[in-house]
């Protein structure tokens, strides 16, 4: 036979390569990827509480201690506080538009019993709005509850 006559097929090329299955790299980052997003949402949601009870704890202190407020202004600054604090750890929509008996039962959720319903927190829901001058005794006793309010807040 002649070299011209050989019956020879052209060059073959191989089939595209799919996308289907995929790499196993792929399959990693599918599952990580997801994984990773809830962890650091998880870790920032952790640590922004954390310091937002920190560092009310720290104003607490400073709320005890300051010799220049009267007894009406340290209520007001501890309703303000208790309010910042509650709409910085929990969803705004659960917090934020409470007043008045839904607040103080908000408050009560996360101590034992309702020191704020039927004791001596009442008076946080409207001490802003109120010339109110709580008794002397009044005083460590409210600021002993937000500190238990505070310490509830952590646990959570």
């Amino acid at each position: 036979m002649e070299p011209t006559q050989l019956p020879l097929r052209d060059i073959h090329m191989p089939e595209a390569i799919g996308w289907w299955p995929p790499a196993m790299g792929w399959w990693l980052v599918a599952i990580l990827a997801p994984l990773l997003i809830f962890l650091l949402v998880w870790l920032y949601k952790r640590l922004t509480r954390k310091t937002a009870i920190k560092t009310a704890k720290k104003i607490l202190a400073q709320i005890k201690q300051d010799k220049t407020l009267d007894n009406h202004g340290k209520l007001v600054a501890l309703s303000v506080l208790v309010r910042r604090v509650a709409i910085s750890v929990a969803p705004r929509e659960q917090a934020a538009g409470l007043t008045g008996q839904a607040w103080l039962a908000y408050l009560d959720s996360s101590v034992k019993g309702s020191p704020f319903s039927e004791g001596v927190g009442r008076h946080l829901s409207d001490a802003p709005y109120r010339k109110l001058q709580l008794a002397d005794a009044d005083i460590p006793q409210l600021i002993s509850l937000c500190e238990d309010w505070l310490k509830a807040q952590v646990k959570k």
